[in-house]
């Protein structure tokens, strides 16, 4: 270790100068050979080390430069702490958990406030930096639609591993939906998997024997896991898994539960044991004890029971010898069994207790085996049908034999057996059906005379048009012919007007009243059914502009967000909408169709 004389400072030297020079050589000379040998005895371990201000010791074969404090730093005795980071300089760094906040607070304003969103009126954010759509007119000029408050972001301090961390800010439980996902298609796989265990495990079995007899022959197409494939060496690795199996070590994270050997891969014990979980692994000695093992033991305990007994037979030896005074034996003793409780009843009898039927079938209740799993799901068996509806079924009433809604015709519901539409009506039978199909039959032909009349009456109209226009035009010819026949008249002689009567006068006057009112009427007509196609066209117009309005609305949405037209009933136009479609249509070749929208 290093002098502490050394490490003094200046002034300290000076101060003790006079002392110093007072003491003899010989005392410093000893002093440093005694600081020497002390240092190469705690470098040799046979002096405990130094030991600083916190009690901490301190490793002897530490060089002398990192040692030595320097003079400003003031220590009195031997220290590392000038080599420690010091709490001075130490930046704090925000912690793990801390992270911007999300969102907007519940807090809304009911009027703008100093410092807010001139946009908005929300405060934590400037007009520049809103997101939201500018307004026509500022929210601190309305104070109406105040958005809320966001939040006061904290001032992090993040260190370099901070700054670079991908899941910064991130909420585990998030997660659990993706878990709870997860775990339904691994029930559902299981659920599979069993299904097709119990429906093809005869075929397996078939198979395995198959494939156990050819096994060498076609060595080269088996693809089973844990087996190297090649003709020519072939190689078996003990307790290897399918990679989409759980690994056993993986199924119970429990240290305390049971023991995995690693290098054999096998775990013994049931991981499970003292869980209330339902799985299907349960250790490997779970599965070394099922099947035929069971017998196999008992057929090895009759054995050695036998050997005892004097009887020279060996189960490995002789198998079949074994098996043979296995059933032998079991037959025997349920006779013994069968005669000792024959001879019981005869004494003491109740033979009629032995012959009873089971206690499920006394108590009413049935054979039917319903099993549920922990979440409320059928397992085995089926669950009783439950009645899904409150009304009571092949119920007719007034004499009816089918129900109402068994019969449709024309948007309407009836009873099929009757053809009739009101409900809880007396049922007719045949008599309905024929009353039913007379009615329609005069429907129809009064259609079809409707439909007769409409073309004579358009002809004869066509017709009366044709006559007044042939009226109309010799109007100025006949005045003409008059006013000339008039003053021939006048002038060739004036007997012939007293020879006209004033009868024929009259009548003259009365047909051209009867005209002029027949034009004035025919006029009206006119001018009203020129009204009305006006006003039809104008409806018209208005509804092919809504469909131009509400198609360019869909058009701008997002497809994922339009709405459904499975209710849309397709009729034909009438003239009307077809002459608003022809007017509002858009012509692209057309130089000015740019324009019309401006």
């Amino acid at each position: 270790m290093a002098n502490p004389s050394i490490n003094a400072s200046v002034s300290q030297i000076l101060k003790n100068a006079s002392i110093l020079e007072d003491e003899p050589r010989k005392k410093s000379r000893e002093d440093w050979r005694k600081a020497k040998e002390l240092e190469e005895a705690r470098k040799a371990g046979t002096a405990p080390a130094a030991v600083d201000e916190e009690g901490k010791d301190i490793n002897p074969h530490i060089p002398q430069y990192i040692s030595a404090t320097p003079w400003y730093f003031g220590a009195s005795g031997p220290t590392l702490k000038h080599q420690r980071p010091q709490p001075e300089k130490q930046k704090t760094f925000s912690e793990i958990d801390q992270w911007y906040k999300k969102g907007h607070t519940n807090k809304v304003a009911t009027k703008w406030r100093k410092g807010a969103c001139e946009n908005c009126g929300a405060m934590g954010h400037g007009r520049k930096d809103c997101f939201e759509k500018p307004r026509k007119v500022l929210a601190k000029f309305t104070n109406t639609n105040i958005a809320p408050d966001e939040h006061v972001q904290p001032n992090l301090s993040l260190d370099y591993d901070g700054k670079r961390d991908r899941w910064a800010g991130y909420d585990p439980s998030e997660h659990k939906a993706i878990i709870e996902e997860y775990q339904k298609v691994e029930e559902a796989k299981k659920q599979l998997r069993a299904e097709k265990l119990n429906s093809k495990e005869e075929e397996e079995e078939e198979e395995e024997q198959d494939s156990d007899a050819d096994e060498d022959k076609y060595v080269d197409e088996v693809d089973m896991p844990g087996t190297k494939v090649d003709s020519k060496q072939r190689i078996t690795v003990r307790n290897l898994r399918i990679r989409e199996d759980t690994a056993k070590y993986l199924r119970n994270l429990d240290p305390n539960s049971a023991y995995y050997d690693p290098k054999t891969r096998s775990m013994r014990d049931n991981p499970y044991a003292g869980t209330d979980r339902e799985v299907d692994y349960k250790g490997e000695n779970a599965a070394r004890f099922s099947g035929d093992t069971r017998n196999h033991a008992n057929a090895q305990l009759f054995a050695w029971d036998a050997h005892e007994k004097g009887v020279t037979v060996h189960l490995l030896a002789e198998p079949t010898k074994v098996e043979l005074l296995k059933q032998e034996f079991d037959k025997k003793k349920e006779e013994l069994k069968s005669e000792a409780r024959g001879t019981v009843i005869e004494k003491y009898g109740g033979e009629e207790h032995l012959n009873a039927p089971p206690p499920a079938l006394l108590l009413a209740q049935t054979e039917e085996y319903v099993e549920y799993s922990r979440t409320g799901n059928i397992i085995k068996g089926q669950e009783k049908q439950v009645i899904r509806s409150r009304y009571e079924e092949d119920v007719y009433v007034n004499n009816h034999t089918s129900v109402f809604g068994s019969y449709w015709h024309a948007g309407q519901w009836g009873y099929k057996c009757c053809h009739s539409f009101i409900k809880n009506s007396y049922c007719c039978g045949e008599a309905g059906k024929r009353a039913f199909r007379d009615a329609e039959n005069y429907t129809r032909g009064v259609v079809q005379e409707e439909e007769k009349e409409e073309p004579e009456a358009q002809t004869s109209k066509k017709a009366n048009d044709q006559e007044e226009k042939l009226e109309d035009k010799p109007k100025t010819s006949k005045k003409a012919k008059e006013s000339e026949s008039e003053s021939s008249s006048d002038s060739s002689s004036e007997s012939e007007d007293d020879t006209r009567t004033k009868t024929e006068r009259k009548s003259k006057k009365e047909k051209r009243k009867n005209k002029k009112q027949k034009q004035k009427e025919k006029r009206k007509n006119k001018k009203k059914d020129g009204k009305e196609v006006e006003d039809k066209l104008k409806e018209a117009l208005r509804k092919e502009e809504e469909n131009q309005r509400e198609a360019e609305r869909l058009l701008k949405m997002d497809e994922r967000k339009r709405p459904y037209n499975s209710m849309y009933t397709a009729t034909e136009p009438t003239e009307e909408e077809k002459e608003a479609f022809q007017m509002k249509r858009m012509r692209e070749e057309d130089p000015m169709a740019q324009f019309m929208g401006k």
